[in-house]
């Protein structure tokens, strides 16, 4: 019998990025929950109803990524959603038993999260979304950026409307891209099939993030064989495929809003 969450709503965009991988997720793990596409490059991930705290959603890392909304409460975090998923069936296999290597997952997720995904966000939506944006007249999109709790996510909305492209960024981030593709190329080095040995959330982040790259940044793929190979391995799993058979549209991995702020950090 498939477990339930009572009164819980998937709300997510397009599968790709952290859409895809919280779907993927949900898949994984069985549960029946309510899932709702919503636009995201309309803003309405910004007026979702029955919200009762929305810092987790309003001042989500990952910027417009997807929400949980179970009892009146927003989750937000693909990583974190994943983790729920999993827990709340009391583990599906997407996190290592073992302390030590659940470390090694969170922390191989860590870093998808602060360097691949604003990288990736950033290349997507100056590729896919500026265009489509700045084509809304003034009313509409203030009226969007007024609905937008955090400051520093409106500004990644403004300066995307108004084409504000920084060179250094784009550098930046294809350069990321390429290095995150040799970390994952090293990673499968032994012969493991999976990131962390065994599947897990690991591979759905990591692989939600760079599956949109295999068009846009295509060099950054080049001769990296273990890569590509272990992607057609997670992109044929049927909880991807379950995933992506959600798409509205299709080519989903051009589907992007404003994402995760580039670490100032490097």
């Amino acid at each position: 019998m498939t477990e339930q969450t009572p009164e819980a709503i998937l709300y997510h965009g397009e599968p790709n990025g952290p859409s895809l991988s919280v779907l993927a997720a949900l898949a994984e793990s069985g549960l029946d929950i309510e899932c709702r596409p919503i636009d995201l490059l309309a803003g309405e991930r910004h007026a979702l109803p029955g919200i009762s705290d929305g810092v987790a959603m309003e001042y989500a890392v990952e910027g417009e990524g997807p929400v949980l909304v179970a009892g009146g409460e927003a989750m937000s975090e693909a990583v974190f959603l994943a983790q729920y998923f999993d827990e709340a069936v009391c583990g599906c296999g997407l996190q290592p038993a073992d302390p030590y290597k659940r470390w090694q997952m969170l922390m191989w997720c860590r870093q998808a999260i602060e360097r691949l995904s604003p990288a990736v966000a950033y290349l997507g939506n100056l590729a896919y979304s500026q265009h489509p944006l700045a084509e809304l007249d003034k009313p509409a999109f203030d009226a969007l950026l007024a609905a937008i709790a955090s400051e520093d996510l409106r500004q990644r909305w403004q300066d995307l409307h108004d084409d504000r492209v920084d060179a250094a960024k784009v550098e930046d981030s294809k350069t990321k891209v390429t290095q995150f593709a040799e970390r994952v190329e090293m990673q499968l080095s032994d012969g493991r099939p999976w990131l962390m040995e065994d599947f897990s959330i690991a591979d759905l982040e990591t692989f939600a993030w760079l599956r949109p790259m295999r068009d846009l940044e295509a060099a950054a793929f080049a001769g990296k064989n273990r890569c590509i190979a272990w992607m057609d391995r997670v992109e044929a799993r049927p909880s991807v495929q379950s995933a992506l058979a959600r798409a509205t549209t299709e080519h989903p991995e051009r589907k992007f809003a404003p994402g995760p702020e580039i670490n100032r950090w490097g």
